[in-house]
């Protein structure tokens, strides 16, 4: 077996995680795959993995082996992108990954055309309520929100989308209007729980000084859209993403509250692991994306110009 091979064969043995699931992959036999793991071991003169009867785990060879191995069977990938067709013709499975309410309304259609414009591409979109690893799960492209930390990754920003502080009338009419960030303490708060922030608390600046409010209500949510229809329904200040309630504040079902004052911006990144060269599928999805969030804008005297 050749070095290419060798190391294709043991990341997906690694993939599977038990020998008889990689000999059903490759539909061999468990001794056969273990007898090419062990004829791969003998050429390498180390042992890659501790294995019983039941688990595998890797040795720090093996780690290193596998580490390296997948950058290296992931630029031969890319070089046969570049000098073969499907270098100019998306083609192949995407995996994408994106939150579930913005994934649900904005990037799903837009998945929609982008398979209709290319039938040789296949799609796996995947919804979660937080990021999550992009180079651990293998996926292609991820959509995100804030500041992107991980150097790891290339980050292209897509939308500018800033968070805004909201009611309904009703509520307004009922409980008043705040006047200042300290007024939010005695106001009915709807809160949304995510995994990378501290429940109810909320940070506001106007460009001379910053508050940290830590708010209370009769609701704590996990999900933005549900949120979002209690605010709706008078019960409660809402901090939520410009994406989501700019269409509600212009028609009046939702009131923008301290607008002297910002909270933390939550602008929209479409995001990929650094590589030397972009699969076709993957440039070609980039691109649309782009553009097609970019068709949102709209052009008004209210508080947004998009969404």
């Amino acid at each position: 077996m050749d070095s290419v091979s060798d190391l294709a064969f043991f990341a997906l043995l690694i993939k599977h995680g038990s020998l008889s699931s990689a000999a059903q992959e490759l539909d061999v036999t468990p001794p056969a795959v273990s007898r090419r793991l062990s004829s791969l071991e003998n050429r390498l003169g180390i042992r890659l993995l501790n294995r019983t009867t039941r688990r595998i785990s890797l040795t720090y060879e093996g780690e290193l082996y596998l580490e390296e191995g997948r950058r290296i069977l992931d630029d031969l990938d890319e070089l046969e992108q570049r000098v073969s067709s499907g270098h100019s013709v998306p083609q192949g499975l995407l995996r994408v990954n994106a939150t579930f309410g913005f994934g649900r309304e904005y990037v799903t259609p837009i998945i929609a055309d982008f398979l209709q414009m290319y039938p040789d591409v296949e799609v796996q979109l995947r919804l979660t309520d937080r990021p999550i690893n992009l180079a651990e799960e293998g996926f292609d492209v991820c959509i995100r929100f804030g500041h992107i930390p991980d150097a790891r990754i290339v980050a292209r920003k897509i939308a500018t989308n800033r968070r805004y502080l909201c009611a309904s009338p009703e509520y307004l009419k009922k409980y008043g209007m705040p006047q200042s960030p300290a007024d939010l303490q005695n106001h009915k708060c709807i809160v949304i729980h995510q995994a990378n922030s501290s429940v109810g608390t909320w940070h506001l600046s106007n460009g001379v000084s910053s508050e940290t409010i830590k708010v209370r209500g009769t609701v704590v949510s996990n999900d933005g859209e549900a949120a979002v229809l209690l605010a709706l329904r008078g019960l409660g200040i809402l901090e939520r993403s410009e994406w989501h309630v700019a269409p509600y504040i212009r028609s009046g079902q939702l009131q923008l509250l301290l607008s002297d004052w910002e909270l933390p911006a939550a602008d929209i990144y479409v995001v990929y692991p650094v590589k030397k060269n972009l699969s076709a599928k993957v440039r070609a999805f980039v691109d649309h994306l782009a553009t097609a969030i970019a068709h949102h804008e709209v052009v008004t005297d209210g508080v947004s110009n998009k969404w």
